[in-house]
């Protein structure tokens, strides 16, 4: 990101692309969801006990993440009704920005990886892997 051309007082928000992501996708629930579904995990019960979401929240979420078309519910079983949840192109695509942060986190925020920061152990990075399916 450039700011050499950027004015500093725009006198009202900025538009930008980023601040739009956000209001999607930005807060920890919805990414972490995003993340078990890339992992494989679709079904509601799988994703909360591996999110550690609230079961309103995570209900909420799942909904918020659909309508802006990252995800996509499919029923899985008809008696008692149950759904599970697949990501869409639109959801795949965020995979990049879940493997750039999991490169950070492991840099900068997880206590483990910060030790080994500091005793000149490179971090692992994803390196061209695949990160998620």
């Amino acid at each position: 990101m450039s700011q050499k051309n950027e004015p500093t007082n725009l006198g009202a928000p900025r538009v930008c692309s980023i601040a739009d992501a956000l209001e999607i996708v930005g807060e920890r629930w919805s990414l972490l969801v995003v993340r078990e579904l890339g992992f494989g995990v679709h079904r509601f019960k799988d994703i909360r006990v591996n999110t550690g979401a609230p079961r309103e929240t995570l209900a909420l979420r799942l909904r918020t993440l659909e309508e802006a078309g990252l995800i996509e519910r499919r029923q899985y079983c008809d008696r008692p009704p149950r759904d599970e949840y697949l990501l869409t192109a639109a959801g795949r695509d965020l995979f990049p920005v879940l493997a750039a942060l999991r490169e950070w986190g492991e840099r900068h925020a997880t206590p483990a990886c910060q030790a080994d920061a500091q005793a000149d152990v490179q971090a692992p990075t994803a390196g061209g892997a695949q990160v998620f399916p």
